[in-house]
């Protein structure tokens, strides 16, 4: 027994003298020190990339050239109550925009300006926002909410808020730069997003940057209520459906008149330059009116659906609706107390594109507005209905290349707001062809 004891003994390991022990535990150190350093220098390679996909201060931008080869309406004269060229067969910047975006955590800001040649050089600023986003990195298990305030869209509709760089159609339908002219206003909004749902509601200014009579301005206290509630859904494979509801409803202002005194006007009849008692006429001043309200409003619905084809692109179709009363703030400006009743509006659109592989694209859209359904005309002694009535048909071509686009559209433009030498109602010849190039960076 002793010997087998002796023999267990001799076959236990002897523990490694103290020099190896250390040299063992040095090492394992090391091991560690460089795998903490892997895990930092990979998470540093996570940051760079992460900073390079997603910077802190983001600057980009869009140049739109137009020439407007051919415009019926065009003129080689001057209108002389505003100065301005009737010619319009030109070459346009229509817009150069700047911009810069900016965000760290829940707050961004950005700040685009806008440089164009459409009424003479001018430089303007068209977005200046600051958000605050929760949560601050998407996810899809809570909704997304935003609160916005600043110059920005207004949340009406979908072309509307539809970038200017994105829209395949050179410009919006007429209803949506009558009623919403420049598309953006001041104010404060707020928007949630949850899964396919999406609902924005703003108070705003109510006289957008592109208003004819107070842009950008604020005549009125009371501030425009603006909202849109969307959904999007995927509907079969390769087919998505997006379709969402609006409302604008605010105050309208109608600019008062000053005092005016009695004025003396001596009117040559007799061309003989000699003042003659009967030629002479008093028009009597007139008292100062106060400035008034109105009651304005819209509600629209729209509608896109889009459609994988195979071998060419996606075919989109979209339209939209628009039923407003005394909103027109770009067209034909709506004043209910100068035209003594209240101005219905009624517009729409439906249109389509087509990619012809990633190079290429057609399409074509077909709009109506109505700036003033119960318009009417005085024939001899008679009232009689006028038709008001804008119309537009458009075909689009698109050649694409990477981020730049060269666009060919010829508008058909009808309205019934001329008149012939008899004096009656006959269509303006206001057809135009024009080229744009477009370059994103």
């Amino acid at each position: 027994m002793v010997a087998a004891a002796s023999a267990r003994a001799d076959d236990t390991p002897a523990a490694p003298p103290e020099p190896i022990a250390e040299l063992r535990r040095e090492l394992e150190r090391q091991s560690s020190d460089i795998e903490r350093l892997k895990a930092a220098l990979l998470e540093e390679k996570g940051a760079r990339e992460d900073a390079r996909e997603h910077p802190p201060v983001r600057v980009s931008g869009y140049v739109q050239v137009d020439w407007t080869a051919f415009d019926q309406a065009s003129q080689n004269e001057v209108d002389f109550s505003t100065n301005l060229p009737l010619n319009q067969d030109r070459f346009t910047l229509r817009r150069g925009h700047l911009r810069v975006d900016a965000g760290r955590g829940l707050v961004s800001g950005s700040l685009e300006i806008d440089a164009n040649t459409v009424n003479g050089p001018q430089v303007r600023p068209i977005d200046a926002e600051v958000s605050v986003r929760w949560p601050a990195e998407p996810d899809e298990r809570r909704p997304e909410l935003v609160a916005t305030a600043g110059l920005m869209k207004i949340p009406f509709g979908f072309e509307v808020p539809e970038l200017d760089n994105v829209r395949p159609f050179l410009e919006r339908a007429t209803v949506s730069r009558a009623l919403f002219p420049g598309e953006f206003d001041l104010g404060a909004r707020f928007a949630v997003t949850y899964r396919f749902l999406e609902w924005t509601i703003a108070a705003m200014n109510g006289n957008p940057i592109g208003d004819k009579v107070f842009p950008a301005l604020a005549p009125d206290r009371t501030k425009e209520v603006v909202g849109r509630i969307g959904a999007t859904a995927d509907v079969a494979p390769g087919v998505r459906l997006e379709a969402g509801v609006s409302g604008d409803w605010g105050i309208g202002f109608h600019e008062g008149t000053p005092t005016t005194k009695d004025q003396l006007v001596w009117r040559d009849e007799n061309g003989d330059g000699i003042v003659q008692p009967t030629e002479i006429q008093v028009i009597p001043g007139s008292a100062a009116t106060p400035s008034q309200q109105f009651r304005r409003f819209a509600v629209g619905a729209d509608a896109r659906l889009s459609v994988r084809v195979p071998l060419l692109g996606h075919l989109a179709l979209r339209a939209e609706v628009v039923r407003g009363q005394n909103l027109d703030r770009g067209l034909e400006y709506a004043d209910p107390v100068g035209a003594g009743h209240d101005l219905r509006e009624l517009g729409w659109y439906v249109g389509a594109t087509q990619e012809i592989t990633r190079w290429a694209v057609v399409g074509a859209r077909y709009d109506q507005y109505n700036p003033d359904q119960d318009a009417s005309r005085q024939v001899a002694v008679n009232l009689v209905v006028a038709d008001r009535t804008y119309r537009t048909f458009a075909l689009l071509a698109m050649l694409r290349y990477e981020s730049a686009r060269l666009l060919v559209e010829y508008d058909k433009n009808d309205n019934a707001l001329g008149l012939s030498a008899n004096g009656s109602p006959t269509t303006l010849k206001d057809d135009a062809l024009t080229v744009r190039a477009q370059v994103q960076f």
